[in-house]
C-alpha cells in the first residue's frame, strides 16, 4: 500500500511540474525551425515558442516564429521568446522587448529584425546602425501590413 501512496504522489508531481512551460536551450547547428525548416545556428536571431502544455518550437528568426504564429492556435502559447542581439544565445521575453528592424543587421531571413532586452541597448544601436525601434505589439502591427 505504501509503494502504491508512493507512485501515486510521484505521479502527480510529474504532472504538476511537467506541466510548467519552460523555455529549452537551443541546441545550435541541430535543431531545425519549426517555420522553415532551416538549421538554427545564428545565436543573435534565434527565437522559440513555449505553450501552455510545455511544447516548444525553436525558429532561426523572430520573423519565423511571427509567421509561425500565423497558422498556430496562439491561444495555446505561455512564453514568446528571441535571442537578445546585445547577449547572442540568450532567451529574452519578446513580449517585454524592444525590436530594431535596421537593414544594416542582417538576419537569418533578411527581414533585418533584431531583439534587445534593454530598450537602451537598442536605442545605442539605432544609433548605430540606423533603422526603427519597436515593441512587440508594435512589431506585430507592422508585419502584418
Amino acid at each position: 500500500m505504501k509503494t502504491l501512496k508512493h507512485i501515486s504522489i510521484l505521479a502527480l508531481l510529474t504532472l504538476i511540474l511537467g506541466c510548467n512551460a519552460a523555455p529549452q536551450p537551443i541546441d545550435y547547428g541541430n535543431d531545425g525551425c519549426a517555420y522553415c525548416s532551416m538549421t538554427i545556428v545564428d545565436k543573435t536571431h534565434a527565437a522559440e515558442i513555449v505553450t501552455k502544455k510545455n511544447k516548444v518550437y525553436k525558429f532561426d528568426a523572430t520573423e519565423c516564429m511571427i509567421n509561425f504564429m500565423d497558422e498556430f492556435d496562439t491561444s495555446e502559447i505561455e512564453l514568446y521568446l528571441s535571442n537578445d542581439y546585445s547577449e547572442p544565445g540568450t532567451l529574452i521575453d519578446a513580449k517585454k522587448a524592444t525590436f530594431l528592424i535596421s537593414k544594416n543587421i542582417s538576419s537569418p531571413m533578411g527581414a533585418f529584425l533584431s531583439a534587445f532586452e534593454k530598450k537602451a541597448a537598442a536605442e545605442d544601436m539605432q544609433a548605430d546602425k540606423g533603422g526603427d525601434l519597436y515593441s512587440w505589439e508594435e512589431l506585430l502591427a507592422h508585419l502584418k501590413d
